[in-house]
């Protein structure tokens, strides 16, 4: 049996990382270089793509930028067909862009919802996704195997009150995934999601991190000690990417510190639980 696992785990595999400008994207395409990827950092943000790829190459890592609009089939198609000319193929696409821009503000319960919102939000995070799974099927067909890696959401796997067409558009990426696992497994072309839960950025850092902000209530509801963060999601990435997961395919996976698998009640049971013991310690 190969073990995989250590330096140079991407070694001349050549990965496209939609989003890869800034956030978790940017940490990925750090990560991917170092092991050895040759990375394609992809975004509609031209100048924050080229500097990422500057620092990756500063930091003697293969990277090239790459302008991309998930919400025009053109500059998908122009994406792949450049990555394919720059690197001479492809084996890995990471779908990691979203309209985040939208949802952070207009996305809200679907009453008041506004429709061009909804359409805008599908088209860029759930189409342009499929439309590069598409595209990449057949560059990956010629490498005999690939790996194809959509960022979904924990958005994705319940309800809430706010973010509709983000999480609707997010749940579609799951069964897109398992759609995509089953319909090319059997030519050594993968396909996974992440679901990242509260991921703290440095642009969300002062928001999230603040001791009486969002953050700590909702790390009340995760099983781990801390929030989430870009590296977390990055080192999912990177096994999906690597050929230690070459077995794992059609699977939604939960980056959110198990938030995901609490009943949404236990954390004031904890708490209540806590103050009953005290309240019998005093008696």
């Amino acid at each position: 049996m190969t073990n995989h696992i250590g330096k140079n785990r991407l070694a001349g595999k050549v990965v496209i990382i939609t989003g890869a400008a800034s956030g978790i994207g940017a940490t990925t395409a750090e990560v991917f270089a170092r092991e050895g990827a040759k990375v394609i950092v992809a975004d509609i943000n031209s100048d924050g793509a080229e500097a990422q790829a500057a620092k990756i190459r500063a930091t003697n890592g293969d990277a090239c930028a790459l302008t991309v609009d998930l919400g025009e089939p053109e500059s998908i198609c122009a994406m792949i067909a450049g990555t394919v000319e720059i690197y001479g193929g492809l084996d890995v696409l990471h779908n990691n862009a979203a309209a985040t821009h939208l949802a952070g503000t207009h996305d809200t319960a679907v009453e008041m919802l506004d429709i061009k919102v909804w359409d805008d939000i599908m088209r860029i995070t759930l189409r342009g996704a499929m439309i590069a799974i598409k595209l990449a099927i057949p560059e990956m067909r010629k490498r005999g195997k690939g790996s194809i890696i959509n960022t979904s959401s924990a958005s994705s796997l319940a309800g809430a009150s706010s973010f509709t067409s983000y999480a609707v558009a997010k749940a579609g990426i799951n069964l897109l995934t398992e759609y995509v696992a089953v319909q090319h497994g059997k030519e050594g072309i993968r396909c996974n999601a992440i679901c990242p839960g509260l991921i703290v950025t440095p642009a969300t850092a002062a928001t999230y991190a603040a001791p009486d902000g969002p953050g700590a209530m909702m790390l009340r509801h995760h099983l781990t000690p801390r929030l989430g963060k870009p590296d977390d999601v990055a080192n999912m990435a990177l096994f999906l990417a690597s050929d230690e997961s070459e077995f794992i395919t059609g699977q939604i996976i939960a980056v959110d510190g198990g938030s995901s698998s609490v009943q949404p009640f236990n954390a004031d049971m904890q708490e209540m639980m806590k103050k009953f013991v005290t309240q019998k310690g005093a008696h």
